[in-house]
């Protein structure tokens, strides 16, 4: 699919490493009888191996931040159990955060699980900015820039935690209203063509997500957010998945992108079960939504999110509802509510 389109890329070949990390954090471990300290992230372990959620994101315009959540309510009756939003970059965007914050506490309480995302502009340049004038989400980051990102204290590393405070504010907000949030930034991180992607190594694409992680949980103090690590379906997926793993103390949820046109196989779905530490494994984006056949075949993925408009460009209403309707699918009229303990 054209960059313009959407903003899940799966044109480029990156290289791979090894994965190693002394770090630890507690915030996502697993408690007694298998039970976190989120209410969704224990109802996606409750579901792995006999349902799935369904979900559909939100793209821009953050004025509207309900639109093909919406939409699929219109062509199948049924809303979907899992909302999705995004930061974004634009001016008039990041202007309407506020909006789409306010979206997210909406969704939540009317028990939808609640997933955020940021295409984030590249902290070497300026912000706003645009997706593929190559000083914007799409652009490179040289080795010395990416050092100096990686490094505490320099330039660079400052304006990223200034723009992350900026989007800690906002998680801030979901907190104090007891949102849980499943937080997907640095996507598709074997993605070379996004600024924060396809570094190998301990000092590579593993090594931001980490800082990103502490300072948020750390520094920032954000309870509120179940790590979502995602990748892209790569011939190289196997690989990649140790190459990126940014150490298993770092994330709840495994995602994958799936947009290669060989689609949902076997081997993409082995490889993400195969991850080390039995964690729960989702579809993070696609356009092409998964058939019910195949989520029997392939029982763990605890959702599936689509990508906006793509959604319509490769399902037709007749494929959608019956996704929809199937007892093999969750939707928000069967999710549980977040008001009460999950068992």
């Amino acid at each position: 699919m054209a960059t313009t389109m959407a903003f899940s890329l799966f044109a480029c070949q990156v290289n791979t490493g090894n994965t190693t990390t002394d770090n630890k954090t507690t915030n996502n471990a697993v408690g007694k009888n298998g039970k976190t300290p989120f209410k969704t992230l224990n109802y996606l372990y409750s579901i792995s191996g006999t349902k799935t959620v369904a979900g559909i994101h939100n793209r821009e315009p953050n004025a509207t931040p309900a639109r093909w959540t919406g939409e699929i309510y219109k062509t199948t009756g049924k809303y979907p159990g899992l909302w999705s939003g995004d930061f974004l970059f634009q001016q008039e965007n990041i202007a309407n955060r506020q909006v789409m914050i306010a979206e997210a506490l909406k969704q939540w309480q009317k028990g939808a699980i609640v997933n955020i995302m940021w295409h984030a502009c590249n902290p070497a340049n300026t912000q706003p900015c645009e997706w593929d004038n190559g000083k914007g989400v799409l652009s490179p980051l040289p080795d010395a820039q990416w050092q100096e990102l990686i490094t505490d204290g320099a330039p660079i590393n400052l304006r990223w935690k200034a723009m992350m405070d900026e989007v800690a504010a906002h998680l801030q907000v979901l907190e104090d209203n007891g949102v849980e949030v499943m937080w997907r930034p640095l996507h598709e991180m074997n993605q070379g063509k996004f600024w924060w992607g396809g570094r190998p190594g301990a000092n590579g694409t593993r090594k931001l997500w980490q800082i990103t992680h502490d300072y948020l949980t750390k520094t920032k103090g954000l309870t509120n957010l179940i790590w979502v690590w995602d990748m892209q379906d790569f011939p190289t997926l196997a690989t990649d998945l140790n190459t990126y793993n940014p150490g298993e103390d770092y994330w709840d949820v495994a995602a994958l992108d799936v947009y290669d046109a060989s689609g949902f196989t076997v081997g993409k779905y082995d490889a993400m079960v195969n991850i080390p530490g039995d964690k729960p494994i989702a579809i993070g984006e696609c356009d092409k939504y998964p058939t019910v056949a195949q989520l029997q075949a392939q029982p763990k993925w605890v959702f599936f999110m689509g990508w906006s408009e793509l959604v319509y460009k490769r399902n037709t209403p007749v494929e959608l509802n019956e996704l929809f309707s199937s007892p093999q699918i969750i939707t928000l009229d069967e999710l549980p509510g977040w008001q009460k303990e999950i068992n």
